[in-house]
C-alpha cells in the first residue's frame, strides 16, 4: 500500500519514515511534503492509498487541506495534540496516533489499514471501537465541562463511581462522565482492569503492593500512594485470575 507522509517538522517526518521501514511488507513510502499546499500537489501526482498526516501545519492545516481535496486518501493522523480526536473522527480518520509515535500504536493503525475493506473504511472510527474492549493503549475522549481530554487508558490509575457520574483518575487530573460503573466495566479489557468493589475499577498494571484486608478482602496500593479496598467477593475472583 502506497504512503505519503505530510508533516512540516523534517525531524518528525524522517523519524516516522524509519518507524514505517519495519512495516515494508505492508506499506510503501513514496513521498513526504513539508506543508498543506505541497500535501495537495503531492496527492494529485502520487496518487497514494493513505496519507499520515499532522493536523497543525503553516498557511493551511491538516483539515483545510482535505477540504480541498476531491478524492481523499485512507487519512492517518499524527500530531502532538489530542484535543482535535472528535474532528478527525469526523471527517472518516482510520486512525489518530499521537506523537511521539509508539510503535505498537502505528503496528495496529497498520493493521487496520491491512485488514479492513472499503465499505469499513467508510465507517466512523467511533464505532469500529464498540466491536471490541478497550484496552490500555486505547485513547478515550472525555468532556468535563468547558474542558476535555484525551488520555491514553494506560495513564488511568481508576475509575471511581459518584452516582450516575465517574471520575477519572489519571496524571493529576479527574474528570467527570455521565456513566454507570457496571456500564463502563463492559467496554474495559479484564486483561487490563479489575472490578475492585461496587465503587471502583482499578487499571491493574498501577497495583504496586497488596494486603489482605478484613473479611477476606484484600487492599491494593496504587503507585501513587492511593489505597483501594477489593471486597472479598471480588477478591476471590482476583486471586483465581491472577495466580499462576
Amino acid at each position: 500500500m502506497k504512503a505519503l507522509i505530510i508533516d512540516d517538522e523534517r525531524l518528525a517526518r524522517t523519524e516516522l519514515r524509519h518507524l514505517l521501514e519495519k512495516h515494508t511488507n505492508k506499506v510503501e513510502v513514496i513521498g513526504e511534503a513539508s506543508n498543506g499546499k505541497e500535501g495537495i500537489k503531492s496527492i494529485k501526482k502520487l496518487s497514494p492509498d493513505v496519507i499520515f498526516l499532522d493536523i497543525q501545519m503553516p498557511e493551511i492545516d491538516g483539515f483545510e487541506m482535505l477540504k480541498k481535496l476531491d478524492d481523499i486518501p485512507k487519512v492517518i493522523f499524527v500530531t502532538a495534540y489530542d484535543e482535535h480526536a472528535i474532528e478527525a473522527f469526523k471527517v472518516n480518520a482510520l486512525d489518530y496516533l499521537l506523537k511521539p509515535v509508539d510503535p505498537d500504536r502505528l503496528k495496529e493503525a497498520i493493521d487496520k489499514l491491512n485488514t479492513q475493506n472499503e465499505d469499513e473504511f467508510e465507517s466512523n472510527v467511533i464505532d469500529s471501537r464498540k466491536d471490541r474492549k478497550l484496552n490500555i493503549n486505547d485513547h478515550i475522549f472525555i468532556k468535563d465541562g468547558e474542558k476535555s481530554f484525551f488520555p491514553k487508558l494506560s495513564d488511568v490509575r481508576f475509575f471511581e463511581s459518584h452516582g450516575n457520574y465517574i471520575k477519572v483518575y489519571f496524571l493529576d487530573k479527574k474528570p467527570m462522565i455521565l456513566r454507570s460503573l457496571n456500564s463502563l466495566e463492559e467496554r474495559l479489557d479484564e486483561n487490563d482492569f479489575f472490578r475492585a468493589n461496587r465503587k471502583y475499577i482499578i487499571n491493574i498494571h498501577w497495583i504496586s503492593k497488596i494486603e489482605n484486608w478484613f473479611n477476606g478482602g484484600l487492599k491494593v496500593f496504587l503507585e501513587e500512594n492511593e489505597e483501594i479496598e477489593i471486597s472479598r467477593r471480588q477478591a476471590i475472583k482476583f486471586k483465581d485470575i491472577m495466580s499462576i
